[in-house]
Order: structure tokens, then C-alpha cells, then sequence
């Protein structure tokens, strides 16, 4: 079984390949890199479940695979949900310079004034499976925490730097790859999408 998975981060695939191989599932997990020619596919839905959808179903058309894709991004209850979506352009597209810094500067000027009590949010994923067939699956995950005020750990990328999971003193910054795939919100999505895969074999 071949499976496609939307992203040219080589990072996700083996990812994936253990947690399908955790759920009895034996896949041959491919990146975009195996398909020079694949379509670039904006992120235009406002969810991420429509966005995960998105790219899983425009990736199985092209190949004539099964395509796995998600979406993420952090979504701050005083916030109202956002950067949600726009997690990765929240501080707008820059050409140059350092996107993540940018975007998580801003949110924590965007919460300057606000008490660790209301400074609460979610890490939150989509995953979405499409067969060439048409079949549909969609999986989430969410992982809830709080926002500090001042960037902590070297590891991780984005807003890892400043969110503390819940039940943890640590930021996903000083967690180990190991014990953030643990908890985190992409692992969980894409662990339950896995059973959602073993049950259809």
C-alpha cells in the first residue's frame, strides 16, 4: 500500500510511517518530493478541516494514490480562536527575514496586557485521508496549554517557544521530539486517522 502525504517537510513522513506502523498498518509513505510536478495547493478554506481536505483531495487526483494532508495552528481563547488558520502568516507574508519570530512577537504584544488566567489556547490539527475513489476521512486533535510571556527551549519551530501544554512546566520548546509527538496535537490527529486506516484494510 502506497500512501501519499501532502507536505515537502521530510520531517512528517517518518512520523507518519511509525504511527500507521503502530496501528498494524505496513504503508510505503511518500512526500511531494517523489512528484516534482504535484500542484502548489493554497490554504484557502477558513478551517482546518477544510484545508487538510484541500490538499488531501487535490494530491489523490494528481497521483492516483491514497493522499494524507493536514492542517494546524494555534488558536488563543483571547483571541477568539485566532491566529487559528493564519497561524503561519499571522504577522503577514514576509520575503525576507524570520516568519515564526514575526508571528509570535506579535501575538505576545497582542496579549501584553492579559492575565496568565485568560492567556489559555490550543494547539489544534486536522488530518485528512482521501482515496482516489472519493472516500473521505477526516481525524483532529488538540492540544490544550497556556501562552507565557516570554519564549523558553531550543527545539520545535513556530509557537513552540512560548506554550506550555497543559499538565506540563515545560514549553514544547524544551520538550524532547519523543515526548512532544506524545502529546501533541498533529500526533493525536494523525494516531487516530491511523485506526481510522487500519479499520479499512
Amino acid at each position: 500500500m502506497k500512501i501519499v502525504l501532502a507536505t515537502r517537510n521530510a520531517k512528517k513522513v517518518p512520523e507518519l510511517r511509525a504511527i500507521l506502523a503502530e496501528a498494524g498498518v505496513t504503508a510505503e509513505v511518500l512526500a511531494l518530493d517523489a512528484f516534482p510536478d504535484a500542484p502548489e495547493v493554497p490554504e484557502t478554506e477558513p478551517s482546518f478541516v477544510g484545508n487538510a481536505l484541500l490538499k488531501a483531495r487535490a494530491i489523490a487526483a494528481h497521483t492516483g494514490l491514497p493522499a494524507v494532508a493536514d492542517d494546524s495552528g494555534l488558536s488563543l481563547d483571547e483571541l477568539r480562536g485566532m491566529p487559528g488558520v493564519l497561524s503561519a502568516r499571522w504577522a503577514g507574508r514576509l520575503g525576507g527575514g524570520d516568519q515564526d519570530r514575526a508571528n509570535l512577537e506579535l501575538v505576545l504584544d497582542q496579549l501584553a496586557d492579559t492575565p496568565p488566567e485568560r492567556r489559555g489556547g490550543a494547539f489544534v490539527c486536522a488530518a485528512a485521508l482521501v482515496l482516489p475513489d472519493g472516500t473521505e476521512v477526516v481525524s483532529e486533535g488538540e492540544m490544550r496549554g497556556r501562552v507565557l510571556r516570554e519564549p523558553r527551549g531550543e527545539n520545535g519551530f513556530g509557537y513552540d517557544p512560548v506554550f506550555v501544554p497543559e499538565g506540563e512546566s515545560r514549553t514544547t520548546a524544551e520538550l524532547s521530539p519523543e515526548e512532544k509527538n506524545a502529546i501533541s496535537h498533529r500526533g493525536i490527529a494523525f494516531r487516530r486517522l491511523a485506526e481510522e486506516i487500519a479499520a479499512m484494510i
